[in-house]
């Protein structure tokens, strides 16, 4: 049961013995990533090619934390169909009572297919763009007992970042997926990246799983 391009890459940092490590998927859903969605802030109609690297190494990602054991929190932001939960204090939650994106319960709210939590994992539900405002996840990932995070989606300069220096914030060791994100225009994804580069690791998929495959490995001895 489901419970609640490029920046600089840095060398893969040496995990200490007592580190446990979940993968955070921030907004892999309908509206903000498939070519229907109505969300444009992390990819355009016409960013054809970049959704479906971005759709691969998300699920490289997530596919390799669960083969290895590993923890998989998702965040999703979702509003009530009139709207009433969205705070309108800015252009960005205006747009989202305006356009009607992101409605709990619609094909748009949805994970993208196959990107979505498979059975066990845990669903954080957030109305802001920082996914751990006003919601479990800090709660959620202490339960799990995370002292790293991967973190991952939707866009890169937005709730990725938010996320990532939230985490750092309280004490999280972050790792950023960079090749597993994404924002509308390349030049904003780098300029995010390099701005997380001083509380993040900012690594590509394939190490950010060779990091969860290390850990996995020293669990086992």
């Amino acid at each position: 049961m489901t419970a609640l391009m490029t920046a600089p890459m840095t060398a893969v940092p040496m995990p200490s013995p007592a580190s446990r490590t979940v993968v955070l998927a921030v907004h892999y859903q309908n509206d903000v990533l498939h070519r229907d969605g109505k969300v444009r802030v992390g990819l355009s109609a016409d960013m054809d090619d970049e959704r479906a690297r971005v759709v691969e190494r998300a699920s490289a990602l997530l596919d390799g934390a669960r083969a290895r054991g590993m923890a998989v929190v998702s965040a999703r932001a979702a509003y009530r169909e009139d709207g009433a939960d969205v705070i309108q204090n800015c252009a960005i939650f205006r747009n989202v009572v305006s356009s009607g994106v992101l409605r709990d319960g619609t094909w748009g709210c949805a994970f993208h297919d196959g990107l979505g939590p498979v059975d066990g994992e845990f669903v954080v539900k957030h109305t802001r763009v920082n996914a751990f405002y006003g919601s479990p996840l800090e709660e959620v990932l202490r339960l799990l007992g995370a002292t790293r995070l991967i973190i991952a989606g939707i866009s890169t300069h937005s709730a990725v970042e938010h996320a990532a220096r939230h985490a750092a914030d309280i004490g999280f060791d972050v790792i950023v997926a960079e090749d597993a994100c994404c924002s509308a225009t390349r030049a904003t994804h780098e300029a995010s990246l390099a701005s997380m580069s001083l509380i993040a690791t900012i690594m590509t998929t394939a190490d950010a799983v060779a990091v969860l495959a290390e850990e996995s490995a020293r669990a086992r001895h």
